[in-house]
This record gives structure tokens, sequence and C-alpha cells, in this order.
């Protein structure tokens, strides 16, 4: 028989984005300006960003909330109201976000 698996209990996002063509830095920047805010936020676990290597207009965001109710409250906030306006100055398209679970 295989072995059972569990599920992480926290919540994991990983959030495509992509940029216009030379607006990388901009990315950066913002999340650089954004990151303090969302890393302290009740129940912000973990809010990275990581450049796609080899494809310079695109970031992935990974994120990790102890709660879903602490994820819907992020999206809520309004420094995350404000980025979400402001990030359609650089960004090519509304990012992707995927929710995932760790496999053990």
């Amino acid at each position: 028989m295989g072995q059972a698996y569990t599920r992480a209990m926290s919540i994991r996002i990983l959030v495509r984005i992509e940029v216009q063509p030379g607006k990388a830095e901009e990315q950066i920047v913002a999340f650089r300006d954004l990151a303090p805010l969302v890393r302290t936020e009740e129940g912000c676990l973990k809010y990275e960003l990581y450049e796609v290597v080899g494809s310079p207009d695109e970031f992935l965001l990974d994120e990790e909330w102890d709660t879903q109710e602490s994820l819907d409250a992020h999206g809520k906030t309004d420094h995350m109201v404000k980025a979400g306006i402001a990030n359609t100055a650089f960004r090519a398209r509304p990012s992707v976000a995927t929710h995932i679970a760790l496999i053990n």
C-alpha cells in the first residue's frame, strides 16, 4: 500500500506576474515598498517575490497565510487595493494566483 500524504494546514498561493517589456524594475520597486506592509498583516507567514530566470518580464510571488480568513482580509487592505490600481501602469496583464498544497 502506498504511503498516505497530508496537506499543509496553511494557505499557500503562487502568483504569476507578467510585466510590460522593460518594466521589471518597476515591479521590483513596488514589491519592495509593499512587502513590509504585507508581512506585518495578521496571518502572513511568507511573502516573497522571485524572478523567473531567463524571462526578465516574469515573476512568481510566493505567499503563505495561516488561514483563509487572513488571506481574504489581505486582499481588502488599503495597501493592496492601492497596489492593484498602481500595478496597471507596469503589468502586462492581470496576475494569476494558484492555490497550492504541499504533499508530504
